[in-house]
């Protein structure tokens, strides 16, 4: 059993997860909300957000940047990675089986099916504007609902940290790492 105790002092990676829900995410938090999302008739982009830096740096902004496109997905849900620890291995094994786990990564889902994934080893070989073309192409072909996600001068206005997360502290003492 997956114990819920987060990884990451909530403090620390709230930035992060604003980060989301300020163009548009909500956060799920437990594996009925996870199945609730992903199994709603229409499309759902799923965000398995990270404190790594490394690839999530680019991961967030290219999502939002993505969002501002005519055509977006109709729900738009997030999880962190080693924070709602027992919600994530319920989408991992769940939902993304075939898939190694990995974090972050972006999953768009049409009527329960897996439609697109871009898992860590796409996100860290793209920038920003690369996971947005990557996003937008599929949302042209998959999605009805009007974008943006997020009037264009909010968007405008919004700074994504680029910053590497894994010096945040682990909960238990160890240094954070990607």
């Amino acid at each position: 059993m997956v114990q819920d105790i987060p990884t990451y002092d909530p403090v620390a990676v709230a930035p992060f997860r604003q980060q989301l829900t300020d163009v548009g995410f909500r956060d799920l938090t437990t594996p009925e909300e996870v199945d609730e999302a992903i199994l709603a008739p229409g499309t759902v982009l799923v965000v398995l957000n990270s404190v790594c830096g490394c690839s999530a740096g680019s991961a967030r902004p290219g999502v939002g940047a993505a969002l501002q496109n005519a055509r977006i997905p109709d729900r738009l849900v997030a999880l962190f990675a080693g924070q709602e620890k027992t919600a994530v291995a319920h989408l991992r094994a769940t939902h993304l089986a075939s898939f190694a786990p990995s974090s972050p990564n972006i999953a768009l889902f049409r009527d329960g099916e897996l439609v697109m994934l871009m898992e860590r080893r796409h996100i860290q070989a793209m920038d920003a504007d690369e996971i947005a073309g990557g996003l937008v192409e599929v949302f042209d072909k998959v999605c009805q609902t009007p974008g943006p996600s997020v009037p264009t001068e909010v968007y405008e206005g919004m700074e994504f940290a680029r910053s590497c997360g894994s010096k945040i502290a682990r909960n238990d003492g160890a240094p954070g790492s990607c």
